[in-house]
This record gives structure tokens, C-alpha cells and sequence, in this order.
């Protein structure tokens, strides 16, 4: 009998029973492929992210270097060796979290894993069944890629970003449908590596769930790279013919029809629960209208004993909300009183710039009619930018107008993914955009154009614009 039984290894899954064993829980996990990791570690975070440098790298190299003195002529692409690497990186990753389960001592569990009843999930590996109990499980069963009604994935030339980060030959024209974060990381990949990219995206903008002027300037910039936008568009049919593929769709506005030709299509119209044949039913629960499992706050479920984490259960789906939702219920299970922030759970897009995001959009305050003030600093205007040859990207502060407390934060910038967390621990503490703009900011770094927009917020006293 275990005190904790996670069933999923992601990085929620993981993360909570490693979190469980420090405990003092005596812990088991349950992933149904044959290496750790889950979606994330395996074809998602880690390997996509491996791609995005390789690619920079050899963009910066062909585009780039004769500007910095350094002539590199005869620049060759070798896409079987940065696959190589990539593979070589993921296989490191998912290594370094057997070793945590030793060390640990957590036990591994390799197999489906369902439920019996409440209390018992049996585990079957494809060639026998086994059954383990547990006090109290934890869901972590991730998501997968979502598909479009009449779009038939055959996996081959119509793939989802799975087949898109093993791909071991460079598309010629690359037809992506959807201009979310997937969509745009990958079609940046491709581009920079030299294929053809047209996105094609239902909304009006790209990135359509973060504020608007992040999308308008990451369209901006990846345009100058060579992509190709149908926005406002519905897609009505993909078709194949031996390497070739169609798709066609239709513009919202005017009904005018959009035919495009490629040799891949990659569909990235986002991520539903994975909750197949968990037997659910058997343990007392059930999904909601959007396959999700409801949690209350705690993320506990209607069945005392059962808490669900990450992309089976409302909110982003995002890997580091997993991780913070597995920590939670492991110090709850233990007795202690942790709490999250839903509002400060940062989005990145990790293209080049890269954009992330906390808290309310520019939207958002305009919606729900909350008084506030705008500072906005353009990377154009920081030396640490221009001495390394970046001009792309703003860093946008959104703060109240009586209080100053600072309310939203959005960023296209060069290492804005990591520039994000300075914004997301002065919101967790209501700093205002008073309270970064009088902290010393080492210069030059990039993380002084957020002190410069903060200061922009404050009385317009941005002092390098």
C-alpha cells in the first residue's frame, strides 16, 4: 500500500511525487511509455526548444555573422546531426529523472495505468496486469494534440508537433494551421532552417490569447524572416497526393477562398486532456464538457482522495503550472497550507524574440473597466540591444492608475523568457511599477528596459525614450 500513487510523469506528475517523497511519502508513479518525462521532456518543452537554438544558431550564422566581422562562408546544414543533438538532449533529460526517482525512492511503475476503484489502479504494461494501492492518487495524465473536424492526421506529411520534431528532412513549404505557440515555435524552426512557411490562423492575430500588441510585433518580426500570415481564416479541407498537400480555407471577411500547396501540414490548433481509458467511472468520476476533470482550488476532485493536475484539470496548459499544482497537493496531503496564484502563471512563446506574459492584458482591463496607465519601452532603444544587434520587441507594463500596483506585463524581447520572472516575483509581492523603477538595474542588460517601462508607467518618466 502506497500514501501516493501519481499516475502520469510529466513534469506535474514528477514534481508532485518527488515533492511527496521529501515528504516523507512513501510514493509510486505510473507512465505509460517507457521513458520519464511525458509529453514535455519527450516531444514537446525540452526537444522543441533544442530545435529553436539549433535553428537560431545556424539563421545567425547564414544572416548575421558578416555584420559582427566574422566571415563563415560555405555554411552546410546537417539536419540528421541537429536532430542527433536534439535526441541526445531529450535522452540526457529523461536520464536525469530516473536517476531523481532513485534517489528519491520512488517507485516506477511502466505500464496504462486505470482504475479499479478509488484506492486501486492497475498498471498494464502490455503483457501482464498488475495492481497497486494507494491512500491518495494523483492524475497527471498530460494532453495531446487536438485535430479538426474532416482533417484526417496520417502522421506522414499531415502531423501534429510530434512528427514535426522528428522530421529527418527539411519541408520544402510548410503549411502550418494555427498561429498559437506551437504553430509559431515550430513554423520558426523550419523558416530559419530555410523552408517555406504559411501560417494559416483562425483568429484575427497571432498569439490570440495574449495582448494584442504582442502578436501584432511577433508577426511583424517573423515576417521580416520570410513566414507567411492568412489570419482570419477557416480552414475547410486538407488533402494528400503522394507528397503533396493541399488545404485549403476560407476568409472570414469577404468568403474569399485560400488554396495552398505544400509538402507538409502541420496542424497546431492545440492540446486536449488525455484521460483514454483511465476508467475514470470506476473510481467515481467524471469529465466535464471539455474533457477536464473538476478540482476545486486544491485541485481535489469529487472523490476525496483523488486530486487531478496540469492539463487534465481548468487553466493553461502549461508545464510549469503543472509543476506548481504537484508541489501544492504533496504540502496540502502533508498537512500544510501552500497557495497559488493562478494570475501569475507566466506565458512564453520561446520564437526569436521571444514573448512572455503575466497577469491582466491591455484587453482584459478594458473589459472588466479597471483604471490603469501604460508604459511601454521599445528594445530598439537599449544599448544592451543594440551591442548585440537587436532591434525587434517591446516591453509593455500595464499598472493601476490610483494605486500603481502593477497589474499585467507582456514582453517581445530577447530573453524575455527568463526577463518574465523579475515581473512575476514584483507582482506576487503587488509591487508597483514605482517600486521597480527605484530598484537598481545592472546596465547594460536587457532587464533595464523593464525598470524603463515601469518608469514609462510612472508619470512618463522613462528616461532613454
Amino acid at each position: 500500500m502506497f500514501d501516493l500513487i501519481v499516475i502520469g510523469s510529466g513534469p506535474g506528475g514528477y514534481v508532485a511525487a518527488i515533492r511527496a517523497a521529501q515528504l516523507g511519502f512513501k510514493t509510486a508513479i505510473v507512465e505509460k511509455y517507457s521513458t520519464l518525462g511525458g509529453t514535455c521532456l519527450n516531444v514537446g518543452c525540452i526537444p522543441s526548444k533544442a530545435w529553436l537554438d539549433s535553428s537560431e544558431r545556424y539563421f545567425q550564422a547564414v544572416h548575421h555573422f558578416p555584420v559582427h566581422g566574422i566571415e563563415a562562408p560555405g555554411i552546410k546544414l546537417n539536419i540528421k546531426q541537429m536532430k542527433k543533438r536534439v535526441e541526445e538532449v531529450v535522452s540526457a533529460t529523461t536520464k536525469g529523472i530516473d536517476f531523481l526517482m532513485k534517489k528519491n525512492k520512488i517507485t516506477v511503475h511502466h505500464g496504462h495505468g486505470s482504475f479499479k476503484d478509488k484506492n486501486t489502479v492497475i498498471v498494464d504494461d502490455g503483457k501482464a496486469k498488475q495492481e497497486i494501492q494507494g491512500k491518495y492518487i494523483i492524475i497527471a495524465t498530460g494532453s495531446k494534440p487536438t485535430t479538426l473536424p474532416g482533417v484526417e492526421i496520417d502522421k506522414e506529411r499531415v502531423i501534429t508537433s510530434t512528427e514535426a520534431l522528428k522530421l529527418e528532412k527539411l519541408p520544402k513549404h510548410l503549411i502550418v494551421i494555427g498561429g498559437g505557440v506551437i504553430g509559431l515555435e515550430l513554423g520558426s524552426v523550419f523558416c530559419r532552417l530555410g523552408s517555406k512557411v504559411s501560417v494559416v490562423e483562425f483568429a484575427d492575430s497571432l498569439i490570440a490569447t495574449m495582448d494584442k500588441d504582442m502578436g501584432k510585433e511577433l508577426q511583424k518580426t517573423l515576417k521580416k524572416e520570410g513566414m507567411d500570415f492568412y489570419l482570419s481564416h477557416a480552414v475547410k479541407s486538407v488533402t494528400r497526393k503522394g507528397t503533396a498537400v493541399t488545404v485549403s480555407a476560407t476568409a472570414k471577411q469577404n468568403n474569399k477562398e485560400l488554396v495552398l500547396e505544400g509538402d507538409y501540414c502541420l496542424l497546431a490548433v492545440g492540446r486536449k486532456p488525455y484521460t483514454d481509458k483511465l476508467g475514470l467511472e470506476k473510481a467515481g468520476l467524471a469529465v466535464d464538457e471539455r474533457g477536464k476533470i473538476p478540482t476545486d482550488a486544491h485541485c481535489k476532485t469529487a472523490v476525496d482522495n483523488i486530486y487531478a493536475i496540469g492539463d487534465v484539470t481548468k487553466g493553461a496548459m502549461l508545464a510549469h503550472k503543472a509543476e506548481e499544482e504537484g508541489i501544492m497537493v504533496a504540502e496540502i496531503l502533508a498537512g500544510q497550507k501552500p497557495h497559488m496564484n493562478y494570475n501569475l502563471v507566466p506565458g512564453v512563446v520561446y520564437t526569436w524574440p521571444e514573448v512572455a506574459s503575466v497577469g491582466a492584458t491591455e484587453e482584459d482591463l478594458v473589459k472588466q473597466q479597471v483604471a490603469f496607465k501604460k508604459g511601454v519601452f521599445p528594445i530598439k532603444a537599449s544599448g544592451r540591444a543594440r551591442a548585440s544587434q537587436e532591434s525587434d520587441g517591446l516591453i509593455k507594463v500595464l499598472a493601476h492608475k490610483e494605486t500603481d500596483e502593477i497589474l499585467g506585463v507582456h514582453m517581445i524581447a530577447p530573453r524575455s523568457a527568463d526577463m518574465i520572472a523579475e515581473a512575476v516575483l514584483a507582482m506576487e509581492f503587488r509591487a508597483s511599477a514605482e517600486d521597480v523603477a527605484r530598484t537598481c538595474h545592472a546596465h547594460p542588460t536587457y532587464t533595464e528596459s523593464f525598470k524603463e517601462a515601469c518608469l514609462a508607467a510612472t508619470e512618463n518618466r522613462a528616461l532613454h525614450i
